[in-house]
């Protein structure tokens, strides 16, 4: 059975490997919404120059949404912050912009690729925000189906 000491070293590990994913991903994002992507920027007509522009704050919300959540992770699992509090409805996750489906394959392959990025790991952390609202089973069964259910409900 899966002591709460190794299930707070594996959500501390999760935590750290998403935060990490989300600072990479950032950097990447900047690198290229403010050099690479310029120069394909200004080969899109005026319009789609206004939908690249704003689909690069989205990127950029979605990641920062996520990194102050995971920060808010980290600050519980250090014991800076009261577990009670990163349910505040102002620690929890922001909602992610949307993209739509003609804006997004207007964009060039890069840009696609960052905003895809960005998506999937504002969904996957949506999932772990969510789970905490889940109670976790108290009663004596099995561990194996705890375990299971706890993963459904973060995925």
């Amino acid at each position: 059975m899966m002591g709460e000491g190794q299930t707070a070293r594996i959500h501390r590990r999760l935590i750290d490997s998403l935060y990490t994913e989300s600072m990479l991903l950032a950097d990447e994002a900047r690198g290229y919404f403010d050099e690479v992507g310029r120069d394909e920027r200004d080969l899109l007509d005026a319009m789609s120059r206004v939908v690249f522009s704003c689909e690069s704050l989205k990127v950029t919300t979605r990641l920062m949404h996520v990194i102050a959540w995971l920060l808010t992770q980290r600050a519980v699992d250090a014991g800076e912050l009261p577990p009670r509090d990163a349910l505040d409805p102002s620690r929890r996750l922001g909602a992610a912009p949307e993209t739509e489906r003609d804006a997004f394959d207007s964009m060039p392959l890069a840009a696609q690729g960052l905003i895809a990025a960005s998506i999937d790991l504002h969904r996957r952390v949506a999932r772990l925000d969510a789970a905490q609202e889940v109670p976790v089973a108290t009663t004596a069964g099995s561990p194996a189906r705890m375990m299971l259910d706890r993963l459904a409900h973060a995925f």
